[in-house]
Order: structure tokens, then C-alpha cells, then sequence
């Protein structure tokens, strides 16, 4: 699966499931940039054919209703459904 690295300080292993064209997604990201966390990201709308699939199916495992944003943290170990700014602040600050 391919993603888009952001830089900033390590505070564990962050990826952002999330779609281009969604503004919960873009305040999550800017969010995450403002607490200034290192992260991956891969827009799903943006995929096609086999990578989109790959995505989906990854993205499922930590979210079975497949909604947008949705952060995993630690490869499961912390799992923020939605823009929830005051746990996405708690987890990261």
C-alpha cells in the first residue's frame, strides 16, 4: 500500500485513512500537522484496481464500517474513528 509521508516528531507509528474531498479528513490533517505528529496517509479515493482493494481491505480490519478519517496508531493499538479533536489532542500532545 502507498502513502504520502508527513514529517514531524515521532510519536509512534500514525497512518490516516482518508479521502481527498472530505473536510473532517483536512482538519484531521491539519490537526495532526499543528501537533506537529509524523504520520503516513493514503487517500482511498484517490486509488484505483488493485492498490484500492489492498487499502479496503487493510482499512477494514481496523474499521469494519469503512468511514472516513479513521487513524491508526501503533498498528491497531490505538484506533480514532471520525475528527474527534479531543482525543486525537489527548493522544498526541
Amino acid at each position: 500500500m502507498k502513502t504520502e509521508h508527513i514529517d514531524g516528531e515521532n510519536k509512534g507509528d500514525v497512518l490516516l485513512f482518508a479521502l481527498s474531498t472530505c473536510q473532517w479528513c483536512k482538519k484531521t490533517r491539519m490537526l495532526l500537522e499543528e501537533l506537529n505528529v509524523e504520520y503516513d496517509y493514503v487517500y482511498v479515493d484517490l486509488t484505483s484496481g488493485e492498490e484500492r482493494q489492498e487499502v479496503m481491505t487493510e482499512l477494514e480490519k481496523w474499521n469494519k464500517d469503512i468511514s472516513f478519517p479513521t487513524i491508526v496508531i501503533n498498528n491497531g493499538e490505538d484506533i480514532i474513528i471520525g475528527f474527534k479533536e479531543a482525543e486525537i489532542k489527548d493522544k498526541f500532545e
